[in-house]
């Protein structure tokens, strides 16, 4: 073969080849989305979703696809995650490890940077794929803008409420942007100030979905919504008034596809995490992700695509059950109960299971009791219970702390307040001059008395408990305090448990000797701002982690 027909044979392969990989890359993506509109609702969990009216994003879940066990990232806090959504990747890639983070101001730099010196995000991607493109954010919460690329956004604006943010967005959503995010806030805020899983929590809940119907009014009037995928998820949950550390409640969201090419009905197998966002925006809009995003499509929600071959599901994990009373915000399920006796009930919320309980403390298993009806206590106990499928399938166990006690043996504790301003960290409270004095069963706060109290200043005051802890059996205890801000325990006047500073719902712990008796014990807690709250465990020989129990506190040594 001579070296001219050599050259056209490899050009005519090299063109098949071009051809077969173009049409192979047609099959890549899904077809005929012209249009992504993503609706993030700050501190919106699944519980939110279930609980609250929310037709319209229950019309969504029908026909669309959900998976309501994403996954953020740490802290669960919102600006960790907001770009986490966007960027594709985790803190450990972008640096963004707290709400005080700032452009010129942060501690982790971004492993790789653009123009403008942060990590890529879908915003800039787009932008560099589609130069001319509509590209627009409009957002309720300031902070948020703080996280994109400013040249790569067409529209960008912040207003004060989610009605005028969302009237803002309707209105841009007349451009047709090929992508366009709306922030709304009100959500989080209400966790805040109410707390989550309250009344005005899941009001706040369904402010957002009726808004979220009006973005879908937005795009129908646009004439754009046989082409436009709509995304609707959050950046965490939340427990009690706050948000930002590791329990499920607070690290677990839902996210909604609904629209152009997405399945009906369809619950989503893969484990998504919050950087999945980004990835999944890219592959709707056939648009190759950078290589230092970690963030994977959610490829089976998609019309004519499977879930991955290679998925491992494991076990699955149930629901866990409901001990009534049940928990509700920080305070925990179970309850004091003052000269009478305590009724348990138990809910399976897990479909085709049983429910299994113990008394003791110890992990329910499949040679637990069953849970068949309610039944009653007449002494302080620990109930945990889990539910069991017949796949082998367990949930997480549900804990309830009963606390029974007598009025007549001398329990309870002396409660001090003191009032100040700017506390940081505990003051000297022996140095201070207490402004009002009671007596309680156990260390918590009751939120509506503190509320109610005209001496509390500022929202800055300091509690100090104090009585005697009966010791029934010789050995090493573990004390822990569970507090939004700062305190610290003590035993025999030996600094046990150090949870000081302001910070919100922690829990810190330490270990002593003890023998058996009645030895002093003090929890000495401040509030410098915001919300509060207090909670002490403890455990020991024979004795699981619990709520220290009432009638094992005592006000005189003997």
């Amino acid at each position: 073969m001579n070296s001219l027909k050599y050259t056209m044979t490899l050009l005519l392969a090299a063109g098949s080849l071009s051809a077969i990989a173009q049409k192979k890359d047609n099959t890549l993506y899904p077809e005929g989305i012209q249009h992504v509109v993503v609706i993030g609702v700050d501190g919106l969990s699944p519980d939110g979703i279930r609980q609250a009216a929310t037709p319209v994003l229950h019309k969504m879940i029908t026909e669309g696809s959900v998976k309501w066990n994403v996954r953020t990232v740490l802290p669960s806090s919102s600006s960790s995650n907001w770009a986490s959504m966007i960027m594709g990747a985790g803190v450990e890639q972008h640096g963004i490890t707290d709400n005080d983070w700032e452009r010129d101001a942060h501690s982790l730099p971004a492993i790789v940077r653009n123009e403008e010196g942060i990590f890529p995000t879908i915003f800039g991607v787009l932008r560099n794929n589609y130069p001319q493109a509509e590209i627009g954010a409009v957002y309720h919460w300031g902070g948020f803008g703080r996280l994109f690329e400013k040249h790569a956004v067409s529209y960008d604006k912040t207003f004060s409420t989610e009605d005028s943010t969302t009237q803002a967005f309707t209105a841009y959503l007349q451009k047709k942007p090929l992508f366009a995010f709306l922030h709304l806030d009100h959500v989080d805020g209400a966790g805040h100030e109410h707390g989550h899983g309250s009344t005005a929590y899941y009001q706040a809940v369904s402010k957002a979905d009726s808004l979220i119907g009006e973005v879908l009014t937005g795009i129908k009037k646009a004439g754009i919504a046989q082409q436009t995928l709509v995304i609707v998820t959050a950046d965490h949950g939340g427990v009690g008034y706050g948000h930002g550390g590791a329990t499920p409640e607070e690290t677990e969201i839902a996210m909604i596809l609904y629209g152009k090419g997405i399945r009906k009905g369809y619950l989503i197998p893969e484990q998504v995490a919050t950087y999945d966002l980004a990835a999944t925006i890219a592959f709707a809009l056939k648009t190759v992700p950078p290589y230092v995003w970690i963030g994977r499509p959610l490829r089976s929600a998609f019309e004519g695509f499977a879930a991955p071959s290679n998925l491992w599901l494991g076990k699955s994990l149930l629901s866990a059950p409901v001990i009534e009373p049940k928990k509700y915000l920080y305070q925990q399920a179970g309850g004091l109960y003052i000269n009478t006796t305590a009724q348990v009930s138990i809910s399976t919320t897990a479909q085709d299971a049983v429910t299994r309980y113990t008394l003791d403390g110890s992990q329910p298993d499949h040679t637990s009791p069953r849970y068949t009806q309610a039944f009653t206590l007449k002494k302080s106990t620990v109930v945990r219970a889990a539910s069991f499928d017949k796949k082998d399938n367990e949930s997480s166990p549900a804990v309830a702390y009963y606390r029974l006690v007598d009025s007549t043996q001398g329990n309870g504790l002396r409660v001090q307040l003191y009032t100040g301003q700017g506390w940081k960290y505990l003051p000297l409270f022996k140095d201070l001059t207490p402004v009002k004095e009671w007596q309680a069963y156990e260390f918590a706060l009751n939120r509506e008395q503190l509320l109610s109290m005209p001496d509390r200043q500022n929202g800055v005051f300091g509690i100090v408990f104090t009585g005697y802890l009966q010791i029934d059996t010789s050995g090493e205890y573990t004390f822990y305090n569970s507090s939004d801000d700062g305190s610290k325990l003590f035993v025999d006047e030996k600094e046990v448990v150090n949870n000081d500073g302001n910070h919100g719902v922690t829990e810190r712990s330490g270990s002593i000797l003890l023998s058996a008796g009645r030895h002093p014990i003090r929890v000495e807690f401040y509030n410098g701002e915001g919300g509060f709250w207090l909670d002490a465990f403890y455990k020991g020989p024979g004795l699981y982690k619990q709520l220290i129990p009432a009638d094992k506190l005592f006000l005189n040594r003997q």
